[in-house]
């Protein structure tokens, strides 16, 4: 077909759509609404993704972790075989220093949660310079090497807890972005001592802002002690964590079993027994991510699929409609010499146009959540790809041509006489 009959057949189905607006709108809609909820969440669900990626990244690329439980593995009550598993202790990590010679860093470090009184009965963390309080706050305590692991926890001013900190057990304290503003608003907080849940402590550095994700904790509420200053203080503490690091020239694989290897033999583990301790790679939390989105990803597919097999049907109907009210139409074209392949064209060209109407729609209106999201929410970066774009006309597009086959074939496929008295 040249390219004239296809801008004229084009010109015939805008001039049917713009003749029965209503009728094509309430067509379109089921389609509207599948690409829209399509290219939405698919926005929000890629902002996110990326989002994800860059925090594993400031994380620590090739940062692992072990602790005694899989933390994240869930809520609820651990089995009773997980809760007796023995504590990992600070001094473990001097003899997986020398067991596993393939790794970097390794390092200890611990905590005290937000709200511990469910575990200890001790009260929230709380924080405090003169008149100003900032509550809930993280508690970390570690060594000087946990920066090298971690590499979110950057100080922007002053500096990191050092080994002379560490070895003299010194109380000292590097507070977050928010906890640093909120104490000493138009005041620079270096050098002065602040009161951590009651005791003297210095302020010696601040960490880089770091608001953390979806609104939850980041390193802007946490400070962080020199460990041996947290033991000091905290002497019922029994749950520690190990982090180490593996040079970029390493095969992750090949550090992380020497580290399972060393922990094991520590633990004197069996051989025939499984680990009692927990592995973490990189990437876990890009693993845990994937499985929370899943069933939103199958959620989205089936609220979609239900609208483009509604809009779907409303084209086939509407078509079919435009068929019978065109038979004299199409009787006059054939007699005129328009061939079957024509008449089958011109309508899967007035279905496809109607679709990617709806198709286009959809993805305006997607965009747009995506925008409004990505403003209102600043937390979730929902990011408009060219890839969805692209598959949002493609879906709107296949279902006009397969859609609107049946009633194009059957337009094709009428008898011009019978055409010609049709009233």
């Amino acid at each position: 077909m040249a390219n004239a009959d296809i801008r004229e057949n084009l010109m015939v189905a805008l001039d049917t759509l713009r003749a029965h607006k209503v009728r094509s709108a309430l067509t379109v809609l089921g389609i509207v609404i599948g690409v829209t909820s399509v290219i939405s969440v698919a926005s929000i669900i890629t902002g996110l993704n990326g989002f994800i990626a860059k925090r594993v990244e400031k994380m620590g690329s090739r940062t692992y972790m072990v602790s005694r439980f899989n933390f994240a593995a869930g809520f609820g009550r651990m089995p009773e075989n997980i809760r007796r598993r023995k504590y990992i202790q600070p001094s473990d990590a001097d003899y997986i220093r020398t067991a596993a010679p393939l790794i970097d860093v390794i390092t200890p470090f611990t905590g005290r949660p937000i709200t511990p009184g469910d575990m200890t009965g001790n009260q929230a963390n709380v924080i405090q310079y003169g008149a100003e309080r900032v509550e809930r706050i993280i508690l970390r305590a570690c060594e000087p090497e946990f920066a090298r692991a971690m590499a979110m926890f950057d100080v922007a001013n002053g500096r990191f807890i050092s080994r002379f900190d560490l070895e003299h057990s010194r109380d000292v304290v590097v507070i977050g972005d928010a906890i640093a503003a909120s104490l000493f608003p138009g005041v620079d907080p270096l050098g002065k001592w602040v009161r951590l849940n009651g005791r003297q402590m210095e302020v010696i550095g601040v960490f880089e802002k770091d608001e953390g994700m979806f609104g939850g904790p980041g390193v802007d509420q946490i400070a962080v002690l020199p460990l041996t200053t947290f033991i000091k203080h905290y002497p019922e503490t029994r749950e520690f964590l190990l982090a180490f690091t593996v040079p970029t020239d390493v095969d992750p694989s090949l550090a992380s079993n020497q580290v399972i290897e060393a922990m094991r033999r520590l633990r004197r583990v069996p051989y025939t027994a499984e680990n009692d301790f927990e592995l973490f790679s990189p990437d876990f939390l890009s693993s845990l991510w994937n499985q929370l989105t899943g069933a939103l990803v199958v959620l989205t597919g089936a609220i979609s699929s239900i609208g483009l097999l509604i809009g779907g049907v409303g084209v086939m109907n509407i078509m079919l409609i435009s068929v019978t009210e065109r038979t004299a139409e199409i009787g006059i074209r054939k007699a005129i010499g328009a061939r079957r392949r024509d008449i089958r064209i011109q309508f899967l060209l007035e279905a496809m146009l109607l679709s990617f109407t709806g198709g286009a729609l959809g993805i305006l209106f997607g965009g747009v959540i995506a925008f409004a999201v990505r403003t209102l929410v600043p937390s979730v970066p929902a990011t408009l790809s060219l890839f969805w774009i692209t598959l949002g006309v493609a879906i709107s597009m296949g279902v006009g041509l397969f859609f609107g086959y049946y009633p194009a074939s059957r337009a094709a496929n009428l008898d011009p006489v019978v055409c010609l008295r049709y009233e």
